[in-house]
């Protein structure tokens, strides 16, 4: 379905965004700050081995300490809550560890006390005792290890192709999902060439600014929870499946959030705050440091084998992909990455011959969860640096050979679903128009060289997913919106303003939007992938329209003619003899969606729509100390029509400057287990000092048809080429290729080492 321009006038305006001046005053609301009358705050005693059995905890000098109102374990949550376990696709995480702990920094006990200072000094005190067992680390190796994370595997039943995994014991393996299509094996065998290469990723943190909070009232008869969360209707769900409770009785308020970036999504903290005010029966509150960010959620470490055939004019004819997926110590939503964005790993290419396995595997590590590019960015590092690789080898224009290769729109992609309105195309062509990418480069001289790269990549929206959307028009003819998507910075707020501005013909700026409160807002599945603008986009538009059919009919109940410009409020006072009553539209949107073959992982509508993407970078490296400059990076991306162009423009630059940080920098580095940099002393984020000389971020003139009009989501989309882009480039320049991020100074310097035959002792 294609939805037209209304007239409205708000499609297309870079309006402020609507909370701007509530956030700079200062004003605006975070659970970070929040307090509740007789709160207590929980500090949390963590598990300081990354694998073990809980042999003893011995808390008693920490109940003993003035102040402290009590400390909560394991054995009081099964008191409250029978079954304490969650999680989005399996039920393995416990509210705290029971039996096991399985990574270090998991809760095992939690203080609570009326002054934090003080429930944080007694978890000094508590003493854990535990019985060490091997712990699994690498992802790789825990498919063949002989030690196992969980003893069973418990799939919490939300997703189909998880049911069959139901209680199969001794493994690591969380899913394969797997896509066949043509015949690889053949294809293989009659190719030119077949070129086979590896790439590992780090594991990384989302870093928002408002670290992880959580406060839980919890009645006789019902519970409040406020919390910096990314999906409130999922959480009130889970926590009403977790107590027993009817949905009714679960409340959940989420004010601003201080950044999410994925980590914010499911249950986080408000399970372990809602048991702590049942045990306390008192209103607790759990706000993380910046340090405890580094074992609450992470971005997933992932290896990627990649092989590739291709005939003799340059075409790929085969690929075969296996990725294996870090997910540390609990699913979260890891077997969602695994399969919504291992499907995409043979990468925008048209091949008709693909084999892909893709893994969730557990480790005694922090969980791995979503993380802006749900896994994507691992992939296209992958497979844009592999294929440079192979243009080069066949002495191919890197362009020009994706060029040759590129998925055109009509086409299908791997698994089957034919590509539509999706501008592939167009943006690797925009980002080579802006580099001059066919004119002299300047290589640079002496001990400072200069290369360029470029990369594309395709995302596939989560699919299927459901929005419901409010809209009520009030007595004085002014709206007010009332959805769950969360706007955590990326101005969700004032794009779906700006769409019932559009339907009702009101400015966006007259438009209210109510903060997500499970008891007033309605359903939404959560505010992640890029599918806000999309999926509640389509279901704003479908209640403003719903109410502008209402209004429609109110005039003519009152006896207004055809055409005439009586003002709402005017139309109230007909039918009521005063300014009284309102009207409400209500839409809701689920987009088509065929479930791939089980056996094969095709399917011909996988996505309701595609992601699109392409960078280019220019870099100078000092080969003297192995440290790479970005003298430029220019991003283009297809998001179909800019609903607000200016906060389209900050989406586009924003996305790429946080890759730039997991491209350059950023990693948790480990020893046995045990994060080592755990602060932003020694985790190394993009600084001011690290942003490219020139940095360009634009959107191609595009339209997706089945739109709600013609827009989809863009915050996602920038994060995908930058790594492979900025690697390519590097290898242009001396002649190195890193397949393994971050691309340290370090890193690099070892490369040019190596590349002479120089040991690093002697450099």
């Amino acid at each position: 379905m294609t939805t037209k321009q209304l007239g409205g006038g708000q499609i297309g305006r870079s309006v402020p965004r609507l909370e701007a001046r509530e956030k700079v005053a200062g004003r605006a609301e975070y659970t970070h700050l929040m307090r509740i009358p007789g709160m207590l705050h929980g500090k949390i005693f963590r598990s300081t081995v990354a694998h073990g059995r809980i042999k003893s905890i011995d808390a008693s000098v920490a109940r003993r300490m003035p102040g402290v109102f009590q400390v909560v374990t394991a054995e009081d949550v099964v008191k409250v809550i029978p079954n304490p376990y969650y999680g989005p696709a399996f039920h393995d995480q416990p509210i705290l560890a029971m039996e096991k702990a399985r990574f270090v920094g998991e809760p095992v006990a939690v203080v609570l006390a009326a002054d934090p200072h003080v429930a944080d000094a007694a978890t000094q005190a508590i003493v854990a005792e535990y019985e060490e067992l091997p712990p699994v680390l690498d992802e790789v190796e825990a498919m063949t290890a002989s030690s196992y994370v969980h003893e069973e595997l418990k799939p919490a039943g939300t997703f189909a192709d998880l049911k069959h995994l139901k209680g199969q014991k001794n493994t690591n393996l969380a899913l394969n999902a797997r896509l066949r299509r043509g015949d690889v094996d053949r294809a293989f065998a009659e190719a030119a060439r077949v070129f086979e290469h590896e790439f590992r990723t780090q594991k990384c943190l989302h870093v928002p600014f408002e670290p992880f909070a959580a406060i839980a009232d919890a009645k006789a008869d019902s519970i409040t929870i406020y919390t910096g969360s990314q999906g409130p209707s999922f959480v009130r769900a889970e926590i009403a499946r977790l107590l027993g409770w009817p949905e009714n009785r679960v409340r959940i308020k989420v004010p601003y959030l201080g950044g999410g970036f994925g980590g914010k999504l499911y249950i986080k903290l408000e399970a372990l705050v809602a048991a702590c005010s049942l045990v306390a029966r008192r209103p607790v509150k759990i706000a993380l440091t910046m340090e405890e960010q580094f074992y609450q959620i992470t971005k997933h470490p992932a290896t990627v084998r990649i092989k590739s055939g291709v005939d003799n004019s340059g075409r790929i004819t085969a690929r075969k992909c296996e990725v294996f997926w870090n997910g540390g110590a609990y699913a979260d939503i890891g077997p969602r990455v695994t399969h919504k964005s291992g499907f995409t790993a043979g990468g925008p290419y048209d091949i008709d011959n693909v084999w892909i396995d893709s893994y969730a595997m557990y480790t005694n590590m922090t969980p791995a969860g979503a993380l802006r590019g749900f896994g994507m960015p691992q992939l296209t590092f992958a497979y844009e640096s592999h294929t440079d690789m192979v243009a080069r080898a066949l002495n191919i224009d890197p362009l020009e050979f994706r060029r040759k290769n590129v998925l055109r729109n009509g086409r299908p992609q791997a698994t089957g679903t034919i590509l539509k309105d999706t501008a592939l195309e167009a943006v690797l062509e925009h980002v080579a128009d802006r580099m001059r990418w066919s004119k002299k480069f300047d290589r640079g001289s002496g001990t400072l060289k200069r290369g360029r790269g470029i990369a594309l990549a395709l995302k596939a929206c989560v699919s299927p997913t459901t929005s419901v959307a409010i809209v009520n028009v009030n007595a004085d003819g002014s709206p007010t919106l009332y959805i769950s998507t969360v706007d955590m910075g990326q101005g969700s707020d004032t794009g779906m303003a700006q769409i019932v501005g559009e339907v009702l013909n009101v400015p966006a700026e007259s438009v209210r939007v109510i903060a997500r409160d499970t008891d007033v807002t309605p359903y939404d599945m959560g505010t992640l992938g890029s599918r806000s603008l999309f999926h509640m986009g389509h279901a704003v538009r479908l209640a403003a329209e719903d109410a502008r059919q209402k209004i429609e009919a109110l005039r003519r109940e009152v006896g207004e003619p055809e055409g005439s410009n009586t003002p709402i409020s005017g139309l109230f006072v007909k039918k009521y003899g005063m300014k009284a009553g309102n009207i409400v539209g209500s839409g809701s949107y689920r987009p088509e969606h065929v479930e791939p073959d089980h056996d094969t992982g095709l399917s011909p509508q996988i996505t309701p729509f595609w992601m699109v993407a392409a960078a280019g970078t220019e870099i100078e490296v000092d080969t003297e100390t192995g440290r790479v400059r970005i003298l430029k990076l220019i991003n283009a991306v297809d998001c179909g029509t800019k609903v607000n162009p200016r906060i389209v423009e900050t989406q586009i630059s924003g996305a790429a400057l946080m890759q730039l940080g997991f491209t350059m920098s950023e990693k948790m580095n480990y020893d046995g287990g045990q994060v080592t940099n755990a602060s932003l002393a020694d985790y190394k984020i993009t600084g001011i000092g690290d942003l490219p000389g020139v940095m360009i971020n634009e959107a191609i003139d595009a339209f997706q048809h089945n739109a709600p009009f013609g827009a989809k989501g863009v915050g996602e989309s920038s994060t995908m080429p930058v790594s492979p882009a900025i690697a390519n480039a590097l290898d242009d320049a001396v002649g190195v290729r890193l397949t393994e991020l971050p691309l340290t100074a370090e890193a690099v310097f070892r490369a040019l080492r190596a590349k002479e035959g120089r040991a690093l002792a002697d450099a």
